[in-house]
């Protein structure tokens, strides 16, 4: 057992706020179970989780408005990859400099239209990250069969 005194700044910083960062950041607890497994479920389709939504009437539409979010973030990554990496090119004509704004434009974009789609569909009042256990759960169980 290492003393206090041989562990590193991180490691102490780490041990000292591990409960504190699982607190707020409880996805690590929730999927850790889908993560970590020895063989991987197979993948899903379209199909399948439309089923899920049409079988659970609590969880189900809680899934369809997250990935109607999803998609608004995504929309909003692809314009803001487009528009940045556009500007980026028009006034340096420097094909890392597009580059590098074609990525951030990337990250923001995906930020700010999920931040959009949160507002739009108060996804802050709803446990999305449940649902999409729930989901996972179901699709275990569905692929056991």
């Amino acid at each position: 057992m290492e003393d206090s005194s041989s562990k590193s700044f991180l490691r102490k910083q780490w041990d000292e706020y591990k409960e504190f960062w699982a607190d707020r950041f409880p996805f690590t607890n929730v999927y850790s179970r889908y993560i970590g497994r020895e063989q991987s479920l197979p993948s899903w389709s379209e199909s399948d989780v439309n089923e899920f939504i049409a079988s659970d009437p609590v969880h189900g539409p809680i899934l369809k408005t997250a990935r109607e979010a999803a998609n608004i973030a995504l929309y909003g990554s692809a314009i803001g990859a487009i528009t940045t990496a556009g500007f980026a090119w028009k006034y340096s004509k420097s094909l890392h400099g597009a580059g590098l704004s074609f990525v951030g434009g990337a990250i923001f974009g995906w930020t700010f239209g999920q931040e959009i789609a949160n507002h739009a569909y108060q996804l802050y009042r709803l446990d999305t990250m449940a649902a999409q256990a729930k989901f996972m759960d179901w699709w275990e169980n569905k692929c056991r069969r």
